[in-house]
């Protein structure tokens, strides 16, 4: 059974453990260091981005030679691959519109978070999105950041109807502005799975 890990410091990462789970694939809650290993993946939920960049260096005890943080980019840059939503997609940023948090430079993106402004802003708009398939996938979006910016080496994935970018990926590092673990339609958590094997797949 493949083994995908959610990081679990704070935020939505049991609906994620939850639609791993319906596609038969073990979910292991990620805290420390020691969690990460022989993993197939990890999704980084959303959440509040400065608390969760908080966490991640916070040492789990006094003894721990490195942070979550640290293990977390040396395996990602490693080629683990690695999915962040939402908040997770602000983790991964290489740069943020904001001075904070400070992102782990993962993705050649620049983020600017909460662009859509407060929850009560939130929304679901339908997106069309080759990787997974017809018909158009409910995105659902709240207090979401956006990609304002990209190297060419990044594959756009999706756009909203004004062309703002909401989707990408750069070799193992996938990103989404919005929460698909919030739905029922488990279409984006397969394509992630199936793209994570692949890689590893090429990696051998």
């Amino acid at each position: 059974m493949k083994r995908f890990g959610v990081l679990a410091l704070q935020g939505d990462y049991q609906e994620h453990s939850a639609t791993l789970s319906r596609l038969s694939v073990q979910a292991q809650e990620v805290r420390k260091p020691n969690d990460l290993a022989n993993l197939d993946g990890l999704i980084v939920p959303g959440g509040e981005s400065t608390t969760m960049a908080h966490l991640l260096q916070k040492r789990a005890s006094s003894s721990d030679t490195k942070t979550l943080g640290t293990e977390l980019t040396s395996l990602i840059k490693e080629g683990l691959p690695v999915w962040g939503t939402c908040a997770g997609m602000i983790i991964l940023a290489k740069k943020l519109i904001q001075h904070e948090p400070s992102p782990l430079g993962l993705i050649d993106i620049t983020v600017n978070r909460n662009a859509f402004g407060r929850q009560k802003e939130s929304f679901e708009q339908e997106l069309t999105i080759p990787e997974i398939g017809s018909p158009p996938f409910k995105a659902i979006f709240i207090r979401a950041p956006v990609i304002v910016d990209m190297d060419d080496t990044v594959t756009v994935l999706a756009r909203l109807q004004d062309g703002t970018t909401v989707a990408a990926r750069q070799n193992n590092v996938l990103v989404t502005a919005f929460h698909p673990e919030l739905t029922r339609d488990d279409r984006f958590h397969q394509y992630f799975i199936e793209s994570a094997t692949n890689h590893r797949v090429a990696q051998e």
